[in-house]
């Protein structure tokens, strides 16, 4: 079997045997574009081979950059489009991919990779830990009131988040540029987002909102009239279904969602890709009105340079932390100390006693602090040596909020 870059006469081959892979057929080019497969990087794609020629497995990567805790950007290969047709399972086709894919991004000179898991059971085994959670919240209409909470010790003054801005609609092809800038601002402070390159916005590369598909688009703007937020929404059968809710502050986001829940000829309001411990909730009169679904996994990281990836995020707390890191798919091992001092850390080798042992999935879970080691102690992932260690990492590995993934890739 042999394992190789693509050309760009290469890209119907390898489109038509990722969609066989999955059991699908390729879309029909629509005006404007929109097909998912316009912003590979060729020469980011790979083929593997059989001994004949013939195509049986594909994966790609696309050049992102990930923001840290700390608000570090960092670059991040997104792995995807990754596929092995049915008659060449289980006979090391997708083992061999991975495993030339990584020493590529190493080659490349990257610490770190990232994907979207389509079955929780498969990348584990190389080296991938579910890192960014994402759910989806139903309310019913009549139930979508909001709160206005008062600051405790102050009965006359009203705790809420305070908005001088409008709210206007716009069609999506009327408001390309906005989104594309208020979503870079948007990944640029917040943990686990992605950047989406300029080509996915002009190629209508992905999901709504970048896709074609007709969606109405909420645009906040501030009160001096910069936009600073915007929902992407459809109505259908009585449902209206929010793509995304992307703001630069709180009270931003509040105004959207007062937004879509103010909306008439609607009996519920679905916000889709809701961040774990979003206020949203807090928010409604009712509390319990909302709904939670679909609670899943979504970012997926993978470290391929403990230290440099320890070393590039920002940190909260001092502290000192020995890890023992196994990388069985690479098959390699390195004990490592971490030293944090003013919200920066230092990461080298050691062979003092180790404070945590574990797989190097499970540090990409915990990398960006949406996993806390502790309850993948208590799991039995990760082996905690002494009974202050994993409260110790718990804290350290902590992000200055959840982190939180839209992008889809």
């Amino acid at each position: 079997m042999e394992i190789r870059s693509t050309t760009d006469e290469d890209l119907d081959v390898f489109v038509d045997t990722v969609h066989a892979a999955f059991g699908h057929f390729p879309e029909t080019p629509v005006e404007g574009g929109g097909l998912w497969w316009s912003a590979l990087e060729t020469d980011r794609c790979l083929l593997a081979l059989t001994a004949d020629g013939r195509a049986v497995g594909t994966a790609a990567a696309h050049s992102f950059e990930l923001t840290l805790p700390g608000e570090s950007l960092v670059p991040a290969s997104g792995v995807t489009a990754v596929g092995v047709l049915p008659s060449h399972r289980r006979q090391g086709v997708l083992s061999a991919m991975m495993r030339h894919q990584l020493s590529e991004l190493r080659d490349r000179g990257e610490f770190l990779s990232v994907l979207l898991a389509s079955e929780a059971t498969i990348y584990g085994r190389f080296g991938y830990g579910p890192a960014t959670y994402t759910a989806r919240l139903t309310v019913p209409r009549h139930q979508g009131a909001l709160a206005v909470p008062r600051a405790r010790g102050a009965a006359d003054a009203p705790a809420t988040v305070s908005d001088n801005g409008s709210v206007e609609v716009l069609r999506r092809a009327e408001c390309g540029e906005i989104l594309e800038e208020v979503y870079d601002r948007y990944r640029r402070a917040q943990p686990g987002a992605l950047s989406r390159p300029h080509r996915w916005w002009a190629l209508r590369a992905g999901q709504p909102p970048i896709s074609p598909a007709p969606r109405y688009v909420a645009v906040h703007r501030d009160a001096d009239g910069v936009p600073d937020g915007y929902a992407s929404y459809s109505i259908e059968s009585g449902t209206l279904t929010v793509d995304e809710t992307i703001a630069t502050d709180d009270a931003a986001f509040t105004a959207l969602v007062r937004f879509a829940l103010g909306h008439d000829l609607v009996s519920q309001v679905v916000f889709q890709h809701v961040p774990p411990e979003h206020p949203l909730r807090w928010q409604l009169a009712d509390r319990r009105a909302g709904e939670v679904s679909g609670d899943m996994d979504w970012l997926w990281v993978r470290l391929l340079d403990v230290p440099r990836a320890l070393t590039a995020r920002g940190w909260f707390m001092d502290g000192e932390l020995v890890l023992d890191v196994e990388d069985p798919f690479l098959g390699e091992h390195g004990r490592y100390l971490l030293t944090v001092r003013d919200s920066k850390a230092d990461c080298v080798p050691t062979d003092r006693e180790p404070d945590l042992s574990l797989d190097v999935s499970d540090l990409g879970s915990v990398y960006l602090g949406g996993t806390a080691p502790s309850t993948l102690v208590r799991a039995g992932h990760i082996r905690a040596h002494h009974p202050g260690a994993a409260t110790l990492a718990d804290a350290l590995f902590r992000a200055e909020r959840s982190p939180h993934c839209l992008h889809w890739f």
